[in-house]
Formats: structure tokens, sequence, C-alpha cells
């Protein structure tokens, strides 16, 4: 059975900083790009970022390029996302994700980026 359980977001004043954290488990986390989707209250989903299987190539959306690092560890089978210098408008839900041959969902796309597997999300309320 595929998981993605995801982890570590909380309230942070604007400025401040998160790492949130995704463990995965039912399938080769080695052998897929994984990514960070986020949804804001009220909005839909939007991609963040995504990273390749080997980690050595990442994409981010414009909205966190610069603030937000992505990051894997593949013999933990982990994804994280460091976001640094946090903005209110980056308040909302975020999910791991992938693109998988039988995801555990419908298939979304967002920002040109697709999944059909996702966690069920780690709440980041920036305000002060």
């Amino acid at each position: 059975e595929i998981q993605l359980v995801e982890s570590g977001g909380g309230l942070v004043e604007p400025g401040g900083s998160l790492r949130l954290s995704c463990q995965a488990s039912g399938f080769a986390f080695n052998m897929f790009d994984m990514k960070w989707v986020r949804q804001a209250p009220g909005k839909e989903l939007e991609w963040v970022s995504t990273i390749t299987v080997t980690g050595k190539t990442t994409t981010y959306s414009d909205s966190v390029r610069g603030r937000f690092t992505i990051s894997r560890d593949n013999a933990k089978s982990t994804l994280y996302l460091q976001m640094n210098d946090l903005k209110p408008q980056d308040t909302g839900v975020y999910h791991c994700a992938a693109l998988m041959p039988r995801g555990t969902g419908p298939r979304v796309c967002s920002g040109g980026y697709c999944w059909n597997a996702r966690g069920q999300g780690t709440r980041v309320t920036v305000s002060s």
C-alpha cells in the first residue's frame, strides 16, 4: 500500500522557517520523481517543487524559488522541504506527491506537473 506521511507543519511568524518531511512507504521511493504541492484556504492545489530520483535536479514555482529547498534521502525514503523567509501567502496544507503507474487518487496537474498520489498533508500557517 502506497503511503505518504507528511510532518513538520505549524504556526510561524512571517520571515520564519519550517522544515517539512514526508515519509514514504509501499513503493520504490528511489525510482520516482517527488513533488511538494500545497493548497491554500479556498484555492486549488498548487505545485510547489519537484526533485528528480537522484536529487540532482530541482525545480520550483516562481512564488517560492529562492526561499524553499527540496531534498530527499533515498536511503530513508524521505522527502524534505526547507522553507525560509515564510510569507502569509505560503499558508496552506502541504502535501508530498508523485505520479505513479497506479496512483491512489485522480490525476491532478498544476504548473505543468502532475501527480496521482499524495499524502494527507501538514498544515502551515504564517501569521503574526
